[in-house]
């Protein structure tokens, strides 16, 4: 497995060694060890899976205050585009995000650290999205921030994707009082 630094801090992109034959494929999607040589102490505790049926389907910008998850993520079927924003207090790269392509072709993964957003937008009908966190799943110390702050300047490519109502009623950034702060 190749793991590669993104531009911010602590997201990784991961590409795993696929063995294809007639039958299909096999991988190792995830190998504790692999993390610990590339110092990275992680225990994840939960696994989570998402359905979207709907290609233009978008999720996020989410990230738990007071028990953050550190997230691995990992397209099952179809292909999203995955938005990872720092959004620490005191961060030098506070406010910047990562867009990556993830699909169920290439098998690439992306490290989602904890005290970062994380959304993406689904690219193809009944697309399933897995990922494994580091914390339990928390609804008090949940928390988000609107896709389409003009402040993050994202560019999903979409103008009217398919939202559930709280991810509609976000805040932006700058009016956000419920921040991580980097220590």
């Amino acid at each position: 497995m190749v793991i590669e630094q993104q531009k911010l801090n602590d997201v990784l992109l991961l590409r795993p060694n696929v063995f294809n034959d007639e039958r299909g494929y096999f991988f190792e999607s995830f190998k504790k060890k692999i993390f610990e040589e590339n110092g990275l102490e992680l225990n994840f505790i939960q696994d989570n899976q998402v359905l979207s049926k709907d290609a233009g389907t978008l999720r996020g910008l989410h990230y738990q205050l007071n028990n953050p998850q550190g997230k691995l993520v990992h397209v099952v079927a179809g292909s999203i585009r995955d938005v990872i924003v720092d959004i620490r207090v005191g961060s030098p790269n506070f406010g910047e995000s990562v867009m990556i392509h993830l699909d169920d072709k290439k098998h690439e993964m992306v490290y989602v650290p904890e005290g970062f957003a994380h959304g993406y937008l689904v690219l193809e009908k009944n697309t399933i999205v897995h990922y494994k966190c580091t914390n339990y799943y928390d609804q008090a110390s949940e928390f988000g921030v609107f896709w389409k702050d003009k402040d993050l300047n994202i560019d999903w490519n979409i103008k009217e994707p398919i939202l559930s109502k709280k991810d509609s009623n976000l805040p932006m950034l700058k009016n956000q009082k419920n921040l991580p702060i980097l220590l």
